[in-house]
């Protein structure tokens, strides 16, 4: 099987030259790490993804995960991708060094999991979950919470979840019902029942420890009456033994895609010996769980990129060794006596490959942008250096995990129209990056939640603060490619996109101003597609500018071609992408309400 799953070069060159992991090493919290031991890092996890993961990718989706005699049966490489996880360090990677962990990079990470997420995204997400339920026992937790549960967790020993979706409720986390009843022993009773629990249940973990959230007794109606519990499937006994904790594996969903990551259905107390410890302060649930709020979208994002790059990878082989058809001659007829041509000598699958290329290049660019705001807010050395990065990550957040998940559908999407008909049938992987990546965009909040989140509550947060910082970082961009003749085109096609998206917000917000919310975000998904075309057109003209002072080195890197590849997409992103923002600017600022239910109500 072909390994080109993933496109290293570019990987890298982003993280090192582009977002230039090498400065945050002289932080004090990343100074016992160097960029060699960080690449040794990352080619050890290529190599492990080669052979433990892209070799079951196919067979993970023909041999789902599914649910019998109350328990969850999974792949038997899940195994091997926990327990592995613990011995190299990826669980506990980006932990301080007092809590077990290696203080890498956040960024460092995102890369090392992301070739994980190209390689079989079935899998990643197991380690990846137990890391997150992790982070928040060391945040929040006491010490007999830390000692009792992160060692087996960082360990890949026992499995880790979130739990914050009811069937009544979804994503409207104010009408959760689940309860904690608290006894004199210190611990709470649980009961209720929590869905879409990824990574929930399986064989291959001794245990699971389940951060979940729930309302105690009496606690106030809406998100402030919310805490956070620790709940394992099996608590400890004095003895060192584990017993069953009352937690009872209901179902397991069956999906149209990722059918190799479970995705559980859990009951809590149905014999009312359920049994849950408070993570921090009561009432303070939310407030906790939006601590790994940010590295989850991202972590969503980081998937989506992976996977749409791996499509690409897939598609763009497939076109260099298929031949079909001949290139027009000059009177507009064809040859038949010529040798067919290879497809990607064609224009129109040549376009559809560029597109895929914009877009997984530039998603995983946003990724590492992202998580390198992550790093600086982590080790920031002034209040000015955190509220500044703290303030542009949580205005790019809801585009990180919107972007490589819409728009990484669509790349897919194009990579099996270059597949034809083989691009719908099971033989190639096509049909099964575009199953898997669809529910990209529903996880961690559906994209007309994140959408709401930009427009809402990222775009008004502190009088427009955030979104000034993320102009002034744009303009930066805008004025070195300005410089570059070549490139200054660009930079004023881009400067034009902010000025326009000036003039949308200038419409919206008289909405918003008088209190008609409803009317403010109707189209906030719009905004959403808008923005998003807009921040990757910078992180794309950024590529340009650093691509063309290094196609004048002598002394390069990369090959002159490898540079030049990116200069020529960006101009293809600048072509085909970011004029889609006028058509989107216009139905922005159309004063028509269409959507919004009126008095009179109309048959959809």
């Amino acid at each position: 099987m072909s390994k080109k799953y993933v496109d290293l070069e570019t990987l890298k060159y982003l993280l090192y030259d582009i977002h230039s992991l090498e400065n945050l090493l002289s932080r004090e919290r990343f100074q016992e790490h160097d960029m060699e031991s960080l690449n040794l890092f990352i080619d050890a996890v290529k190599e492990f993804s080669d052979r433990e993961l892209y070799p079951y990718f196919k067979e993970m989706d023909e041999t789902p995960a599914y649910h019998k005699d109350g328990k969850v049966i999974v792949h038997k490489q899940v195994e091997t991708v926990m327990r592995k996880s613990g011995e190299m360090g990826i669980i506990a990677a980006s932990f301080n060094y007092e809590d077990g962990g290696l203080q890498i990079p956040f960024s460092a990470l995102q890369a090392a999991v992301y070739v994980m997420d190209a390689a079989n995204n079935h899998l990643p997400g197991y380690p990846s979950l137990t890391q997150g339920a992790a982070e928040l026992i060391i945040e929040f937790g006491n010490e007999t919470l830390k000692e009792t549960y992160i060692p087996n967790m960082l360990a890949g020993i026992w499995g880790g979840t979130m739990c914050l979706t009811e069937p009544q409720a979804g994503s409207s986390l104010s009408d959760i019902v689940t309860k904690a009843s608290p006894t004199a022993e210190g611990y709470y009773k649980i009961s209720g029942q929590k869905i879409f629990i990824s990574g929930g249940d399986h064989q291959y973990a001794d245990n699971f420890v389940h951060l979940v959230l729930a309302r105690i007794d009496g606690a106030p109606q809406g998100t402030k009456g919310i805490s956070l519990f620790v709940v394992p499937k099996k608590r400890l006994k004095k003895d060192g033994s584990l017993e069953y904790n009352d937690v009872m594996t209901i179902a397991d969903f069956q999906k149209m895609g990722q059918r190799g990551y479970c995705t559980t259905h859990l009951g809590f107390g149905d014999t009312d010996d359920c049994r849950g410890w408070l993570v921090g302060e009561e009432h303070k649930g939310l407030n906790q769980m939006f601590l790994m709020m940010n590295g989850a979208r991202i972590a969503v994002g980081r998937g989506a990129a992976a996977i749409a790059m791996a499509a690409y990878r897939t598609s763009l082989q497939y076109a260099n060794e298929r031949p079909q058809g001949r290139k027009l001659t000059s009177t507009g007829k064809k040859n038949p006596t010529e040798k067919q041509s290879l497809i990607i000598e064609h224009p129109d699958v040549r376009r559809m490959l560029l597109l895929q290329k914009s877009i997984a290049e530039g998603s995983l660019s946003l990724v590492f942008l992202a998580s390198k705001y992550q790093d600086i807010i982590t080790t920031a050395t002034s209040e000015e250096e955190k509220e500044k990065y703290n303030l542009l990550l949580e205005m790019i957040i809801p585009i990180v995990k919107t972007f490589p998940s819409e728009a990484g559908a669509e790349s897919v999407d194009n990579g099996l129209q270059v597949l034809g008909g083989y691009g719908f049938c099971t033989d190639f992987g096509l049909q099964q990056y575009y199953r898997d990546i669809r529910i990209s965009s529903l996880y961690e909040g559906t994209t007309g939640i994140q959408s709401q989140d930009l427009l809402g509550r990222k775009v008004t947060m502190q009088n427009g603060k955030g979104l000034a910082l993320l102009v002034t970082e744009i303009m930066h961009t805008i004025e070195a490619a300005a410089k570059e003749d070549d490139l200054k085109e660009y930079a004023a096609v881009l400067g034009e996109k902010l000025k326009l998206s000036e003039k949308v917000l200038a419409h919206l917000m008289p909405f918003a101003m008088k209190g008609n919310y409803e009317r403010y975000l109707a189209d906030a998904n719009l905004f959403m597609e808008y923005m998003s075309i807009v921040v990757i057109g910078w992180l794309w003209l950024e590529m340009a500018v650093d691509a063309k002072k290094e196609v004048a080195n002598s002394d390069r890197k990369y090959s002159q071609d490898f540079y030049e590849s990116k200069i020529h997409t960006m101009k293809f992103y600048f072509k085909y992408e970011v004029p889609k923002t006028v058509s989107l600017a216009l139905s922005l600022m159309d004063d028509r309400i269409l959507t919004i239910k009126q008095d009179k109500e109309y048959i959809l």
